[in-house]
């Protein structure tokens, strides 16, 4: 009985010992399970509550996006513009009644960046493209502009207006902004002025096949910052409140912002800055090449066998080109210019458009499995090294402004006898025409023609059946016929 009892008790010591001993075992392992947790946790300041991001606070980061905010909004106009209605507007009234939009008005807006303080201001050509008037407003105040020149290659035109002490912006450079560098865009989205929103510097170099004009340079910036109509002209800046890019596009199925954006980078923008206001034209430099991406087809295309597919590949050689007497031929690979390496054509078309006519530049590129390096001397779209400025013809019988094309522009489209650029239709004949802005007319019944006034001197004497050939923006061959 006695060993019974003792055998009992003893179990039941046991027990509550055994148990006991758990009960720490179990506290301690839970306390380390909660320093673990501990451990994956973001960071956090104590004293201001504050979680950190990429070793900055939020609130520190927060506090740049104010101040760049600060910084670079005051250099921001809202401009507003009007317009006729065009010849081929789908109204019904116009449609029925033949009134071809003539006595309406179009109104339009968009964004400016203050470049100078003396009134100099950048936006986009788009934006102010076929305006009659153009209002910039700044701080309430309202200024009449006036257009010094436009550049649709690069979607940029200045304005200039009567002022002076304008609080103009200050520059970064877009050669040194990074993928996944913090951006601000600031604009005047569907009017609503002074907008800031934020993102991130998604890529660079974008070719998005978005521009006109017979030579696009597109190597635009692109970013999730949110970008609306409105905002097209308006600044990108870095966390500094530094301009890096000129709001451009954004790419949408709506119209509206859809997560991509698209800038201009600044250091491009101050080059066709430059130029419009010192000879009203870009000095575009020319090298003679025609280059596209490399791709697995083009590479087959040409017989290239290589692992690497930067660079850009030449496709194309104007004959008597300075490239052409280097000895540069369609297959090869340009992979430098000077000391900057080329990853494709948006880098290689980025790079040319830093230099003017005469300037000489190192090209090296790669031909089977050896690497060359050749010296250019760059020419004009004339073939010749000097200043060009841009001679535009305005003539009120037609209703047009006219311009003669370029040697360079010939050969792209292979016109040999000469032609003659549409460049703005305004009330006349040629908007009764519906004659398209960059038709370039070849031959007016069959006859050539190489100068605005030839064109201005043919419409005016010929009666009956008037024949008008030429080529469109991209190439395609067409005519206009008519009667007088």
């Amino acid at each position: 009985m006695n060993n019974t009892i003792k055998t009992i008790a003893l179990s039941f010591f046991s027990a509550i010992i055994g148990g006991y001993c758990f009960y720490l075992v179990n506290q301690s392992s839970g306390k380390s399970s909660h320093s673990n947790e501990q451990n994956l946790v973001i960071p956090e300041n104590r004293d201001t509550n504050t979680k950190m991001v990429n070793n900055k606070s939020l609130v520190e980061l927060n506090g740049d996006f104010v101040k760049a905010s600060n910084v670079a909004t005051r250099s921001v106009v809202y401009i507003k513009t009007v317009s006729d209605a065009k010849y081929n507007s789908y109204d019904v009234f116009d449609f029925f009644f033949g009134n071809g939009g003539r006595g309406r008005k179009q109104l339009a807006s968009g964004s400016g960046v203050i470049f100078t303080d003396n009134g100099y201001i950048v936006t986009n050509n788009h934006v102010i493209q076929s305006a009659e008037t153009i209002e910039v407003i700044h701080e309430k105040r309202s200024y009449k502009a006036k257009v010094i020149g436009t550049d649709p290659s690069s979607d940029i035109a200045v304005l200039k207006v009567d002022a002076k002490g304008l609080p103009s912006i200050t520059r970064g450079t877009s050669k040194k902004l990074n993928v996944g560098e913090w951006v601000l865009a600031i604009g005047n989205p569907f009017n609503l002025t002074s907008t800031v929103t934020a993102g991130i510097v998604s890529a660079k170099g974008r070719d998005i096949a978005l521009l006109g004009g017979q030579f696009p340079l597109e190597s635009f910036i692109q970013t999730d910052a949110a970008i609306n109509p409105g905002n097209s002209g308006g600044a990108l800046v870095n966390i500094k409140g530094q301009l890096v890019g000129i709001n451009t596009a954004i790419l949408s199925h709506t119209g509206s912002y859809a997560g991509y954006g698209f800038a201009v980078p600044v250091d491009i923008v101050a080059k066709v800055f430059n130029d419009l206001v010192q000879y009203g034209e870009v000095q575009k430099a020319f090298s003679g090449i025609k280059v596209s991406e490399l791709s697995t087809k083009l590479a087959q295309r040409f017989n290239i066998k290589s692992n690497s597919f930067d660079g850009a590949v030449v496709t194309e050689v104007n004959p008597d080109s300075e490239a052409d007497k280097a000895g540069i031929k369609p297959g090869d690979v340009i992979l430098k210019v000077n000391s900057v390496k080329i990853n494709g054509k948006s880098t290689f078309m980025e790079e040319m458009s830093y230099f003017r006519p005469g300037d000489k530049i190192k090209l090296t590129y790669r031909r089977g499995k050896s690497t060359q390096t050749v010296q250019l001397k760059l020419k004009n779209r004339e073939g010749t090294t000097g200043v060009l400025k841009r001679e535009i013809f305005y003539s009120k019988k037609l209703g047009v402004e006219l311009e003669k094309i370029s040697k360079t522009e010939r050969q792209k489209l292979r016109v040999e006898s000469g032609g003659v650029r549409v460049l703005k239709v305004r009330r006349g004949l040629f908007s009764r025409l519906r004659m398209q802005e960059g038709f370039v007319i070849t031959h007016i019944n069959r006859q050539p023609v190489k100068t605005p006034k030839e064109v201005e001197s043919l419409l005016s004497d010929l009666q009956g059946k008037i024949y008008i050939q030429g080529v469109s923006k991209d190439g395609t061959k067409g005519y206009y016929s008519f009667y007088f």
